[in-house]
């Protein structure tokens, strides 16, 4: 616990200090050190599991292609994190919303996430995995929709893409994890779900602090509205992105429906 953490830390910290800092000697030093520690830490599971203990993280579950690609899909997944912080900015300093007309703007997509988590066990009985194919193409169907009409090409169209983008991200979440852990035997179900989890609070950190930045960047010192606007849609278009490799990882699981 304590190597990945210090991992971690030596990863995220200097992401999300580093551009206010100025990157000094110091910042660079955490994350050169950072891979240094996370090989560290992977040197003590091997060594433990070798000597017949209990390792925080199974690594021979990562011998399991299936397992690993959902590994990467959480990763991405959830690095949409960043959205909430940038989109709330957006509202609040780009267009002058109160934090309360702010909350209330993210609404359609509270909406589409509730829907769309009531069904999506019944999906999964349909589609299987490719119910995560499904989830990711509405993910980005639905946040382009909202680059689009902050950009200004399809106006007043924001709330109809957080409805869509909202039923993707209720579609995915409660079924990433039964997709991926049903490839795993059923003795590891515990380590695996553990690695998953995990993997979807790292994606979350590593969001906010990479594509944050990149908001952050781009606001420039002294933004206006339309920077605001500028910025927001470049950070969401990461998330696009990184929603779009989701679902192409997701084609590559195993077709048959979960058990």
């Amino acid at each position: 616990v304590v190597l990945l953490s210090l991992t971690l830390g030596l990863l995220v910290y200097p992401l999300i200090e580093g551009r206010e800092s100025g990157w000094p000697v110091w910042i660079i030093a955490m994350l050169l050190a950072s891979p240094l520690m996370l090989a560290a830490f992977v040197r003590f599971e091997a060594r433990l599991s070798a000597r017949g203990g209990d390792p925080l993280v199974a690594l021979h579950l990562l011998r399991n292609s299936d397992f690993v690609i959902g590994l990467v899909m959480a990763l991405a997944f959830y690095m949409l994190s960043s959205f909430y912080l940038t989109f709330a900015v957006y509202l609040q300093s780009g267009l002058h919303f109160s934090p309360l007309a702010a909350g209330l703007a993210t609404l359609p997509f509270a909406t589409g996430f509730f829907v769309s988590s009531l069904v999506s066990s019944l999906v999964m009985q349909w589609l299987g995995a490719r119910t995560l194919t499904l989830g990711f193409a509405l993910q980005v169907i639905g946040f382009g929709i909202v680059m689009l009409s902050v950009g200004g090409v399809l106006p007043q169209s924001a709330e109809f893409g957080l409805i869509c983008g909202g039923l993707g991200f209720g579609t995915v979440m409660p079924s990433v994890i039964k997709a991926v852990i049903g490839s795993i035997d059923p003795r590891h179900a515990g380590l695996a779900s553990g690695m998953m989890i995990s993997t979807f609070q790292i994606g979350a950190a590593l969001g906010v602090a990479i594509i944050g930045g990149v908001f952050y960047s781009l606001l420039g010192p002294h933004p206006q509205a339309d920077d605001y606007a500028h910025a927001f849609t470049i950070a969401l278009g990461c998330n696009v992105a990184l929603l779009a490799l989701g679902g192409w990882l997701s084609l590559w699981l195993p077709r048959e429906p979960a058990a």
